[in-house]
């Protein structure tokens, strides 16, 4: 975080369940284990397995294809609840492992004596892509359980046991309820992408439980105050609002770029209060669809993290933004902001939940879940399951919040059991493309046959002109405008771009223009001139008139050509008889002979 964010002081309460031993019959009993927080823990169920301590690679460090182990149960056989010892790897890595390997579930030996505590995931420098591929339940041991376990197995007995769920929740009533803690950031790595996918997954389900009256949810977020010693300083004027009362981490942890930490607050406070005033509309859902979109729409890479961007989510979904902003507040105020001082007192411990330290949390009927944030485990961990007859169509109202375009009967909203998506359609085997919410917009070829592609077009006095094209929409060539909304007729003769020549008469049409030239001269539009013919002799006549003196002057241009060709033929004549009496130039060589006769 750069400094030190002080919160409430309480205590944290670590999420145990039952670990029963049923063999050997001196280990008989019950026993408390911690669970960890990835995985998936069987809330509800119970999983009967037997113990395994390796011989070999003990902490689980290494994977068991090096040492040629395996636990992958035959068919009918007992899974294998493996035990390793705690230490030299993160906790995941040793669940990975030995998931791996085929072990059912995980048993973590704590190595020192002293109060369990939860198995979390690590640091953003030590997480790794297998983290969200984690499926066994994990737990955790005391020291002084684990000793007794290894020695009983280095003894030869088959220890069995039973992990036991049903006890790590309280069991719901007719109606369960349940909060999720969170913060509102989307630079913070891996946790913060798990975090936004679950909400994506869950959403549907979420909602559909909701409106059922199934489930009571309420959205929380963890917020710090900064210490006064430092109240003055640029790290806090950065990361708190409402003169360092409120604070939250710098989303990319560097003071020098992108958002800060004042900046995720607020969007905190107004997520917080999108649900307030949607549970005053008796549509505390739309809280679920608030938050995806907003992810989706304004994410902070893209610089949209703002907001201009929230308040267009806000008007989609139908909610009111004047009271959402009343709801705010001024985050600048020196004063304490009801809203977030709520989230802050809630954030302490009480009864048997104990503090909200870990993001993110969920919280069901005041106990912390433990687990992976999956949509199946955190079904199962509040005791219900959905069914067909319990959908609902969320495009019904107010099309979902997303594109439509209701002349052509096109929608972007998809009702799902995952909750409404905004996705461009595919309609006639056109594909629209667009974020879904704000614009989709036809594309490729046959893009023009669906309602034009979305683009301009307009018929008059029989004539119709249109925008689309197969790369967009453009406006047709005596027009100008977006192609899309409107396209305007240009005025060539306004605007001097046509029929400029000095003897030209200029007058413009829709699309087009007309242009004709003064004093009996013909109009060239491809070279925007007038070319010279012969006057007329009377206005009903002059074109024939000047299309005859054209014919004229080439009848003219054929005789002399003709008479040319008759002298040339001529003198051709003329030289032929007189070579026969005369040597020409070109004979003086030319020997004489004299003829001989004789007598």
């Amino acid at each position: 975080m750069g400094f030190l964010l002080d919160c409430c002081h309480g205590r944290f309460v670590v999420e145990k369940n039952s670990l029963k031993v049923t063999t050997p019959d001196d280990l008989k009993g019950t026993y408390e284990c911690a669970i960890g927080n990835f995985g998936i823990p069987q809330y509800g169920g119970t999983m009967v397995g037997f113990v395994a301590y390796p011989k070999a690679n003990r902490k689980a460090c290494k994977s068991f294809d090096d040492f040629d182990i395996s636990y992958k149960a035959k068919p009918g056989a007992f899974p294998t609840f493996l035990l390793v010892d705690r230490g030299d790897c993160y906790f995941t890595k040793k669940a990975w492992n030995a998931q791996n390997a085929g072990a059912a579930a995980i048993l973590v030996a704590d190595d020192k004596d002293e109060p369990l505590i939860t198995m979390d995931t690590p640091e953003e420098s030590g997480r790794a892509d297998y983290l969200e591929n984690i499926t066994i339940p994990s737990a955790l041991i005391t020291k002084s359980f684990g000793d007794r376990l290894k020695k009983a197995i280095d003894n030869g007995d088959m220890i069995n046991v039973n992990l036991d769920w049903r006890e790590a929740l309280p069991h719901p009533d007719e109606r369960v309820e349940y909060e999720f803690w969170t913060n509102n950031n989307d630079e913070c790595g891996p946790k913060c992408d798990g975090q936004i996918d679950f909400v994506k997954s869950f959403k549907g389900a979420a909602q559909v439980l909701e409106k059922k009256g199934y489930t009571q949810f309420t959205p929380h977020y963890i917020t710090w105050y900064c210490p006064e010693a430092f109240i003055l300083s640029k790290q806090c004027k950065s990361q708190c609002i409402n003169h360092d009362r409120y604070c939250a981490p710098d989303p990319e942890q560097d003071f020098s770029k992108g958002y800060d930490g004042k900046d995720v607050v607020v969007q905190n406070l107004r997520q917080v209060c999108v649900f307030k005033v949607a549970k005053e509309h008796k549509k505390p859902w739309l809280w679920w669809d608030y938050v995806t979109d907003f992810a989706i729409r304004c994410p902070m890479k893209e610089k949209k993290y703002m907001k201009e961007c929230a308040d267009e989510v806000v008007k989609s979904l139908g909610l009111d933004h004047k009271a959402i902003d009343k709801c705010i507040g001024d985050p600048d105020a020196d004063e304490e902001n009801p809203v977030l001082k709520t989230e802050q007192d809630t954030q302490i411990g009480k009864d048997s939940r104990g503090d909200v330290t870990i993001l993110p949390t969920l919280v069901i009927n005041n106990r912390q879940y433990r687990g992976k944030l999956d949509k199946g485990a955190v079904l199962k961990a509040l005791s219900v399951c959905l069914s067909e007859d319990i959908q609902t169509n969320e495009c019904l109202e107010n099309n979902g919040g997303c594109w439509q375009d209701k002349a052509a009967n096109i929608t972007a909203c998809k009702d799902t059991f995952r909750g409404r998506v905004c996705e461009c359609p595919v309609v006639k085997g056109v594909k629209f493309v667009g974020d879904g919410y704000t614009h989709c917009e036809a594309s490729g070829s046959g893009r023009c046959e669906i309602n034009n592609g979305g683009c301009w077009k307009d018929t008059r006095d029989g004539r119709t002109y249109s925008a689309c094209t197969d790369d967009g929409c453009k406006c047709p060539d005596g027009f100008k405008g977006d192609g899309k909304h409107k396209c305007e007729d240009i005025d060539e003769c306004k605007e001097r771009t046509a029929c400029q020549c000095k003897e030209c008469k200029c007058k413009n049409t829709w699309g087009s223009y007309e242009c004709c030239c003064s004093g009996g001269l013909l109009y060239m539009k491809e070279h925007d001139t007038c070319i010279i013919i012969l006057e007329a002799q009377s206005k009903n006549g002059a074109t024939e008139t000047g299309w005859g003196f054209l014919w004229v002057i080439l009848f003219g241009v054929v005789a002399a050509g003709v008479a040319r060709y008759a002298v040339y033929k001529y003198r051709i004549r003329i030289r032929a008889i007189m070579a026969q009496y005369m040597p020409l130039d070109n004979q003086g060589d030319v020997q004489s002979h004299s003829h001989h006769i004789e007598m």
